[in-house]
């Protein structure tokens, strides 16, 4: 890098990203941005290309999550763009930095409708936090340190660069922009006192962590504050890396298909703590754990953005920080006296062993609730887990014990296809970690194509498709709301482990439980992509009822 040497648009461009600190980048190559892609021939930066835009929006936000750093993802305009946008509103919904790099048509001639014009302003704008197109070469540096800014401050969220393809190709001399940092505000002494005023009334208080802008300082600091004050902790919908789970203080999860006792369990808290997430529609199951706009309970909220703040929960108190700077102050939070807390952390934890201690039995061969015991048994701490959306995940929610932070991948948004490209982004950061994916059929046919990114670059991910040949979840809605009028969720699938062989990666089949480890083990000792083609019954569509139990029951409502 030299400031004020003639350098075309795109050289300046790579440029800023390896001053931003970006050691990787994932792409789906296009003509657009040809002269970005040719300054990337020179620099440091790795490149994963990948085979679809959304697998590598989906990397861009796997790194993002784990690194808290801005994925950066570059596709090109157009088709490009639009297949990207499946990352970009996970990444809205998620909290996750992410800045994605859009090729555009020249400036001369925008608004003609030209070969894959798109107003990104208007395609995007309601799904991210900044679109912005670029279109003077001597502000290159001044837009891409905004972009890093707006993406990782206050609430972190993707932001859209449009590069139009004749800026990229024209030449300046500009000096280069200083790297972009994360700001950090401190809680107020006197609200971290009243803070403590109330823990000290509280007789069944509850910590709720969620949300972004954590890191594994904050999490054992907040493990040691729910020590020191007696806390029962759970977690927000797929946040479960945020508190380890063998921990005493650990009560669960809140999300989709949440156990119902812990349900229960946070409606009878005096006190809730907030840390972090919005608590938003599925961990709040459907906005009615806590009463909106006001919580019956004494509700501290803390959340890096004042936008949040007030939107669906008045709290009581509120910090606007991030969870990093208010676990730091908790660090000092001593209470005056022994809480009186312990018959409550002692039931919540209960719950929690009763509802994850042993897989249910489910109709067929091949339980899947087993199949993720034995993963985790397998396992170390440092593992990473990623899923995708269906009914399949509610297995690895309720089965699998997260204990490190950043050993979870899986979107809030409930977004379809983001196991598998997640699990090879991650791979591809972290080629020492396990990395496995859970994915259904339906899920993993979104964007299995990205086991082929894996192939290419001799990532060792281990793909388990649980396969009920339908679309799990459509289908059990269908036969809650519409019994036995079954349209659209029948699925024909592939030989998924000859696919994994025809990639170049280690396929199996496997069809009974006791199948599985044996499996699962090879797969591991083959140092290969590996893809476990697990055939799961139909029946077998949640962990405490059948398919024909949910038809059956909602057969009998009807006819009452």
């Amino acid at each position: 890098m030299a400031d004020n040497i003639s350098r075309t648009g795109g050289q300046i461009l790579v440029d800023q990203l390896r001053l931003h600190g970006v050691e990787h980048v994932f792409c789906v190559p296009g003509e657009s941005y040809l002269a970005a892609l040719d300054a990337f021939h020179d620099s440091p930066i790795a490149i994963t290309v990948c085979r679809h835009e959304s697998g590598a929006a989906f990397m861009a936000d796997a790194y993002g999550k784990l690194t808290g750093a801005p994925g950066i993802c570059f596709v090109t305009r157009g088709p490009g763009a639009t297949n990207a946008s499946a990352g970009l509103h996970v990444a809205q919904q998620d909290s996750t930095p992410l800045i994605l790099f859009v090729g555009q048509i020249d400036r001369k001639s925008r608004g003609r409708d030209a070969f894959q014009e798109v107003d990104y302003r208007s395609a995007f704008g309601s799904i991210v936090k900044w679109v912005v197109e670029i279109d003077d070469v001597e502000r290159i540096p001044e837009v891409v340190g905004r972009a890093f800014h707006v993406a990782v401050n206050g609430r972190p969220g993707p932001v859209v660069v449009a590069l139009p393809e004749d800026v990229l190709i024209d030449l300046a001399s500009v000096e280069d922009a200083r790297r972009y940092k994360t700001f950090e505000t401190a809680p107020q002494a006197e609200d971290l006192a009243t803070l403590k005023g109330m823990l000290a009334k509280a007789r069944h208080p509850l910590v709720i962590a969620g949300g972004t802008r954590w890191d594994q300082q904050a999490v054992d600091q907040l493990v040691s504050f729910s020590e020191r004050f007696e806390l029962p902790v759970a977690v927000s919908f797929r946040r479960q890396s945020l508190f380890p789970a063998s921990h005493p203080n650990y009560v669960g999860d809140i999300g989709v298909g949440a156990n119902p006792e812990l349900v229960a369990y946070a409606k009878s808290a005096d006190f809730i703590l907030l840390l972090g997430g919005r608590l938003s529609e599925s961990p709040s199951q459907r906005y009615t754990l806590f009463n909106v706009p006001v919580p019956a309970q004494t509700f501290v909220h803390v959340h890096p953005g004042e936008g949040e703040l007030g939107r669906v929960y008045q709290a009581n108190l509120s910090f606007n920080v991030s969870p990093k700077s208010f676990c730091a102050s908790l660090a000092v939070m001593k209470p005056d006296a022994r809480p009186a807390n312990d018959d409550f952390i002692a039931n919540g934890r209960a719950i929690f062993e009763r509802w994850s201690a042993f897989a249910t039995q489910v109709p067929g061969s091949l339980n899947p609730g087993e199949i993720v015991r034995q993963v985790r048994a397998e396992l170390p701490d440092d593992a990473i887990i990623a899923n995708g959306a269906g009914n399949y995940a509610t297995w690895v929610h309720r089965f699998y014990r997260f204990e490190k932070f950043g050993s979870q991948l899986a979107p809030i948004s409930g977004s379809m296809g983001y196991g598998v490209p997640a699990a090879v982004g991650a791979s591809r950061m972290n080629p020492k970690r396990p990395v496995v994916a859970f994915a259904g059929d339906g899920c993993f046919m979104m964007t299995g194509q990205e086991f082929a990114t894996a192939v290419q670059y001799d990532l060792p991910v281990i793909i388990i498709v649980l396969d009920n040949a339908m679309l799990g979840t459509i289908r059990m809605h269908q036969e809650t709301h519409y019994p036995g009028r079954v349209v659209a969720t029948g699925l024909r699938n592939p030989d998924f482990a000859a696919l994994a062989k025809a990639y170049g990666g280690h396929g199996e089949t496997v069809k009974t439980t006791d199948e599985f480890l044996p499996a699962f083990r090879r797969a591991r000792a083959s140092g290969k992509p590996a893809i476990l083609h697990c055939f799961v019954d139909q029946e077998a569509i949640t962990p405490a009822k059948s398919l024909s139990e949910i038809r059956n029951a909602a057969l009998a409502k009807k006819k009452d």
